[in-house]
C-alpha cells in the first residue's frame, strides 16, 4: 500500500496507493516557443502539489506530458486542445482534468481544473530542482553484491535481484539473510519511489551490521520477466516471494532465512509465515485488519488531513469503479489477515509510524499485537511522527513523501538490525 494512488488535485489519494496508468501519446503542433519544462505549485487548501508540464520535440511533433513529483508520477500523456507560441490548453481524460494558460511576463498564467473544480496555476520555465537524498548509499562499498535470478515455476515468472553480502562475509560463517518484499504496485528491487530507494538503504545498512539481503524486481518490472501482472493478486506475489525464500535456502550459504515486507509486503510476510515458509519476519506497516476496513480508514484519514469531511464507508468504497476493475483490489478488500497472523509461529517484528495514514497504526498494529501468539521473541513498536515510508513527517500525507529528504528513519534501521541479530 504505497503507490496505488487514485489521484485528485484536492489532495485525496483515494485508496490505495499506485498512480492510475495512463495510455496514449499526445501529438500536437510541429513546433512552439513553449518547448521545455514548466513547473509550479498547485495550492489546494491544506495540500500543495508540485506539477511539471513538459513540451518536447519528438518525431516532428510536440509531445506534451505532465509530472506530479510529489505523487511519484512522471510522463503522464496529455492531449492538446490548443497550442501556440503564447498559449496552451491540454486535457487528461483519465484524470478528468484540464489546464489552460497564456504566457504572461515570462510565465504560464492559467487555470487547473479537475472534477469541475478550478484552481489558479502559474508555471515558471525550468525543471524542478533535483531532490536531496542524503541517505543514498555511495561507493566504494565495504561489502560484496551478486546479481541473481530465481524462478516461480507455477506462474512462469523469472525474478531478477541482488544479493548483498555482509561486511567481512565468510562462507564458513553463515550469516542470516532477509528477503525484501515491496508494497503494492510494481516496483524495482530498490522499492524506488519519489526518488527514494528504501530497500537499497536497508540492504546497505544491514550489510554493515552483518546481515545479508536479497532484493528483487517485482514481476513485470526491471530485469524480471514473465508472470501475469494485470490480473495478479497478493497470492501471486506471495508465490514470487516463496520462490525467493526457496532459492536462498538452496544456496546453503545462510543460517536463517527471513522476510522483510513493506505494506503489502508485510501482508505477504504473514501469508508465508503462516505456511511455515520463513524463519522470521519483519512487517513494515503491514495490514492487520480486513482490506475494506483498512482502506476506508485510510480514505477517511487522508480526507481529514486534507481538510475535508471523512465520509467514506465500506459500502461506498466497494461501489467505486476502480474496485470493480482491479483484480488486485477485489482480492485485497475481501482478505482478512487474522487467521494468518494467529497461525504465525516464527519470530515477528511488526512496526508502524503513528503518522501513517495509509496503514493506520492504531488500527492495524493493535490488531497484529492482539492476534500474534505469545512469544518473547515477538516485538511490536509504534514510532512517533513517522509516515507510511517511515520518514519523519509533518502530517503523514502521501504528498509529503517526495518532499522529505529522509528515506527511512535511522532508528528504524537500527531496531531492525538489532532485532534480527538478537534472534
Amino acid at each position: 500500500m504505497k503507490k496505488r494512488f487514485i489521484t485528485s488535485f484536492r489532495g485525496i489519494m483515494l485508496p490505495l496507493l499506485a498512480l492510475v496508468a495512463m495510455t496514449g501519446r499526445a501529438q500536437v503542433n510541429p513546433t512552439t516557443a513553449l518547448i521545455g519544462s514548466w513547473s509550479g505549485k498547485l495550492n489546494a487548501g491544506m495540500v500543495s502539489l508540485t506539477l511539471v508540464l513538459n513540451l518536447e520535440q519528438a518525431d516532428g511533433y510536440v509531445v506534451v506530458t505532465l509530472d506530479s513529483p510529489d505523487q511519484g508520477a512522471k510522463g503522464i500523456p496529455a492531449v492538446k486542445e490548443y497550442l501556440s507560441d503564447d498559449s496552451i490548453a491540454i486535457k487528461i481524460d483519465n484524470l478528468r482534468m484540464t489546464y489552460r494558460a497564456r504566457l504572461k511576463d515570462g510565465k504560464l498564467d492559467g487555470t487547473f481544473t479537475q472534477m469541475g473544480q478550478s484552481i489558479p496555476l502559474v508555471l515558471t520555465r525550468g525543471e524542478v530542482a533535483k531532490a536531496k537524498r542524503p541517505q543514498m548509499p555511495q561507493p566504494p562499498f565495504p561489502y560484496e553484491t551478486e546479481e541473481v535470478t530465481f524462478r516461480n515455476e507455477a506462474d512462469g515468472a523469472t525474478l531478477a535481484g541482488t544479493i548483498t553480502y555482509p561486511v567481512g562475509y565468510d562462507k564458513k560463517k553463515k550469516p542470516m539473510v532477509v528477503l525484501l518484499v515491496t508494497g503494492s504496485g510494481q516496483q524495482n528491487r530498490d522499492e524506488e519511489l519519489f526518488e527514494h530507494k528504501p530497500f537499497l538503504v536497508i540492504a546497505d545498512y544491514l550489510a554493515r551490521q552483518g546481515i545479508a539481503t536479497l532484493r528483487y524486481d517485482d514481476r513485470g518490472t526491471g530485469m524480471s520477466r514473465g508472470g501475469d501482472v494485470t490480473n495478479a493478486t497478493s497470492l501471486d506475489f506471495m508465490r514470487d516471494a516463496a520462490a525467493g525464500l526457496d532459492y536462498l535456502r538452496s544456496r546453503k550459504a545462510f543460517k536463517k532465512v527471513g522476510l522483510l515486507g513493506h505494506s503489502e509486503g508485510g501482508l505477504i510476510a504473514f501469508l508465508l509465515s503462516a505456511r511455515k515458509k520463513t524463519d522470521f519476519i519483519v512487517s513494515l506497516a503491514g495490514p492487520g485488519v480486513k482490506g475494506d476496513t483498512l482502506l476506508v480508514a485510510q480514505s477517511n484519514r487522508i480526507l481529514e488531513l486534507s481538510g475535508q469531511p471523512a465520509v467514506m464507508t465500506v459500502e461506498n468504497y466497494r461501489q467505486q469503479k476502480e474496485v470493480q476493475e482491479m483484480a488486485w483490489l477485489q482480492w485485497f478488500i475481501d482478505y482478512d489477515p487474522s487467521a494468518d497472523i494467529r497461525n504465525t509461529r516464527c519470530p515477528v517484528f511488526a512496526l508502524n509510524g503513528d503518522h501513517d495514514c495509509q496503514v493506520i497504526a492504531s488500527q492495524n498494529l493493535t490488531a497484529i499485537r492482539q492476534l500474534l501468539p505469545k512469544s518473547k521473541k515477538n516485538l511490536t513498536k509504534v514510532y512517533p511522527e513517522l509516515n507510511h515510508l517511515f520518514q519523519h513527517s509533518p502530517t503523514g500525507l502521501p504528498t509529503e513523501y517526495g518532499q522529505i529528504e529522509e528515506t527511512i528513519s535511522p532508528e528504524v534501521l537500527q531496531d531492525i538490525a538489532s532485532w534480527i541479530n538478537g534472534l
